[in-house]
């Protein structure tokens, strides 16, 4: 049997993206077919290196082409990706292809410990992360990288100061952390605080990102009204622990970016200290703040349910030592790579199915 391009596209159009319900021939994602004779070679473009579907999709075009082809056919499959975006032509943060907005509705919920992680596990997948750490009162950032006392450079271009973000595990760094002394408080009223955030997006040079998280402060404030006039975020992580107090703060956050003149994309809820793991006694769970309340809240506003992160001892010793609890072996590791391939997923779907997010006009 004679291998042609035409055939190759027909026989992969049968093998569906199980995310974006389209098969991978309409989506674009079959690059560069070359056959000659029994060999065959193709690109596999995903939606992000976070693709956890990576294997399944493989072997689905496999079968596909063995059904067509013979079992004589010689294979060549590379999977790639080109992470998706809406962002075309933005103003500020031109190549940057996805904002994210990681926030909670009250504090000491482990927002930005989950920020940390999210963006080391995402620049292990092979993904180009920045971070901004935009609690402009309370910067954890640099402790947690194991930066502190670190100060970023600063260049002239067009007569006008860029800060070049520090680099760590893979991930490009902004905090008010570095501009200040460690153990000076930053007390600062709300326009002063936003004024900061709009120079760390706006005077960083982030250069070509995939993702950029913006780590929130706790609750709803002026920061999270200037992030959102400033930028159009492409979606919103919302950070949760079970227990009850936390849910009513959270629900108050994830209400606030479904507000109609707001209308930012809530990507799902994280429920972080979903239990207590021992090291010693890794299967047994303890629910030491109550039981599957990230999963009702997300259930109840009909977003998706992200994941649940354990209390491990680890987590806080990675966070004081500034050695992020992904890059460690261990129940923590795997549970934040999870966390980050399924919110990579659905950013992928929130791109294929969702106008762009507008920057949002508030009168005040």
């Amino acid at each position: 049997m004679i291998i042609s391009k035409e055939k190759v596209l027909k026989a992969l159009s049968t093998v569906e993206d199980p995310d974006l319900k389209k098969d991978l021939v309409t989506l674009g994602m079959i690059q560069d077919v070359v056959a000659e004779g029994n060999k065959l070679s193709f690109k596999v473009v995903l939606t992000t290196p976070a693709c956890p579907l990576k294997e399944l999709i493989k072997n689905n075009c496999k079968e596909a082409l063995v059904k067509e082809f013979g079992e004589e056919l010689e294979l060549d499959i590379t999977m790639t990706s080109n992470v998706t975006t809406v962002r075309d032509n933005a103003p500020l943060l031109p190549k940057v292809k996805n904002i994210i907005a990681i926030a909670s509705g009250k504090g000491g919920v482990g927002k930005s410990t989950c920020s940390a992680n999210l963006a080391v596990a995402l620049a292990k997948t092979g993904a180009k992360v920045g971070l901004v750490d935009a609690d402009i009162s309370g910067p954890s950032i640099p402790v947690m990288f194991n930066v502190e006392g670190e100060q970023p450079a600063v260049k002239q271009e067009n007569g006008k100061n860029i800060i070049i973000p520090i680099e760590q595990y893979g991930v490009k760094l902004m905090s008010i952390g570095f501009l200040t002394p460690a153990d000076s408080a930053v007390v600062w009223r709300g326009p002063m605080a936003s004024s900061a955030l709009k120079q760390f997006i706006g005077d960083v040079e982030w250069g070509e990102l995939d993702y950029l998280l913006i780590d929130l402060p706790p609750g709803t404030s002026d920061i999270h009204l200037t992030m959102v006039q400033t930028v159009p975020v492409t979606g919103a992580v919302i950070v949760t622990t079970p227990q009850k107090v936390a849910l009513a703060d959270a629900t108050k956050g994830l209400s606030m970016f479904k507000q109609p003149q707001i209308n930012v994309p809530v990507l799902g809820v994280v429920e972080n200290m979903a239990y207590f793991t021992p090291e010693e006694l890794p299967n047994n769970k303890y629910y030491l703040f109550g039981k599957e309340g990230g999963q009702r809240l997300a259930r109840k506003h009909d977003v998706p349910f992200l994941g649940e992160i354990p209390i491990v001892q680890s987590i806080r010793e990675s966070g004081d030592t500034g050695y992020p609890a992904v890059l460690k072996e261990g129940i923590t590791q795997k549970a934040f790579s999870d966390l980050a391939e399924t919110m990579a997923r659905q950013i992928a779907i929130r791109n294929a199915e969702k106008n762009k997010t507008k920057v949002v006009q508030v009168n005040t």
